[in-house]
């Protein structure tokens, strides 16, 4: 059996369906109770903020993969009293979803440290921007057809969370990525004003770019983030290091195909824009 926490974000939903199609008994976890899972799937409530709701899930499991959210980073949360409970419940493996930005020294090692300690095997995938952060811009979109968003021609490869849920779904049923860590990105650097383009392309309608300054951008983040990791994510877009800038082959190379496309991602959720 295998459980999933975070089973009803952009990654988990798809990720337990994969894992149902190729025939796994799964778990689903998640702070509130979702509205529907797919038939055969358990769901059990739990927060990683109070460890010990997620054991009742573990009963039998085998694998977990492991989403720490913004909200526990946050407040705080210990990641080493949650893989205690875990490997109490018998858990053998864990999949991380990290982040790219942890190879670059970008962001905090953190969660992967308390993983690597935690006597468990383990799987780390780094994944850079989702292509479904541009959902942020669809309110305006469907209302103006415009985007508004800085740094307009600064690229980097963000990911399908379709891609990430497929590379989990291998990582977590093949003991054979035990120890590895795998960065996950699409197959090139896209920039917020070709990602607009795509959305535009895939309404069949123009959808008009603007172009903000780093201090409206700051000034808008600012409303629902605290003020430093506004800042950091800001310089992180404004001016990327190069290991961020950097297409990594191994979805390729574990999936035998390549990262889907942003344009393909708009496509498939051109209905969020409309």
């Amino acid at each position: 059996m295998i459980v999933v926490t975070g089973a009803t974000g952009n990654v988990g939903r798809p990720l337990v369906r994969a894992l149902l199609a190729a025939g796994e008994t799964v778990t689903a976890v998640s702070r509130r109770t979702p509205d529907e899972l797919p038939a055969g799937v358990r769901h059990h409530r739990a927060d990683l903020a109070a460890p010990r709701t997620l054991k009742p899930a573990l009963d039998g499991a085998e694998s977990l993969f492991l989403l720490t959210s913004g909200d526990f980073m946050a407040a705080g949360g210990d990641l080493g009293q949650v893989l205690e409970v875990v490997r109490a419940a018998g858990v053998r493996r864990v999949v991380l979803l990290s982040s790219q930005g942890v190879g670059t020294g970008d962001h905090p090692s953190a969660p992967e440290d308390a993983v690597r300690r935690s006597g468990l095997g383990w799987t780390m995938l780094r994944p850079g921007g989702f292509h479904s952060n541009t959902l942020q811009w669809a309110g305006r979109v469907r209302a103006e057809r415009t985007v508004t968003a800085p740094f307009g021609d600064v690229a980097l490869p963000t990911v399908d969370p379709d891609d990430i849920a497929e590379m989990a779904a291998v990582a977590l049923r093949d003991p054979e990525h035990a120890g590895l860590v795998h960065e996950l990105t699409g197959p090139a650097p896209v920039s917020p004003r070709q990602q607009t383009a795509a959305i535009g392309d895939a309404l069949g309608e123009p959808v008009r770019f603007v172009e903000q300054s780093r201090a409206e951008a700051r000034a808008e983040m600012t409303r629902f983030m605290p003020e430093p990791v506004a800042d950091a994510t800001l310089d992180i877009l404004g001016d990327p290091s190069e290991g961020l800038r950097r297409v990594s082959p191994d979805i390729e190379r574990v999936l035998g195909r390549p990262p889907r496309s942003f344009a393909d991602w708009a496509t498939r959720n051109a209905s969020a824009f409309r």
